[in-house]
């Protein structure tokens, strides 16, 4: 296992899926299969590739930014920041599982929305 290509290839997966490419993401980075965990997309390649392009279609100026990359056996945790229309923003975990070709086969993430203001003073990164 390569943690350090692992991590490269995850952020550039996810980039290039965010920023308004899907298709070309799933073909430079996925295996034969992709599992999703995400309750809010489909099971499988072609579900991931509508999924982000129905959201590049309805929401083109969003950004992201990768606070973080942890990588441990076939695992590849990513955390981020995420800026929407209306400076809605939001923090994600993404885990991504690769098999032994060093391709994305499996997809699980927890987002929660940034609050406009903390109880501890501290921000979620």
């Amino acid at each position: 296992m390569n943690s350090s290509k692992n991590k490269e290839n995850a952020i550039a997966f996810y980039k290039t899926a965010y920023e308004g490419n899907p298709r070309k993401a799933v073909e430079l980075f996925t295996g034969a299969e992709y599992i999703q965990h995400n309750p809010a997309v489909g099971d499988g390649k072609e579900e991931f590739i509508a999924y982000f392009e129905r959201m590049q279609r309805e929401y083109p100026d969003k950004s992201i930014k990768f606070v973080r990359a942890i990588a441990e056996g076939d695992l590849v945790a990513l955390h981020t920041h995420q800026t929407w229309p209306g400076n809605d923003q939001y923090v994600t975990m993404d885990f991504f599982r690769f098999d032994e070709n060093g391709k994305i086969v499996e997809h699980w993430d927890a987002i929660q929305q940034i609050p406009a203001t903390s109880a501890n003073g501290n921000t979620m990164y």
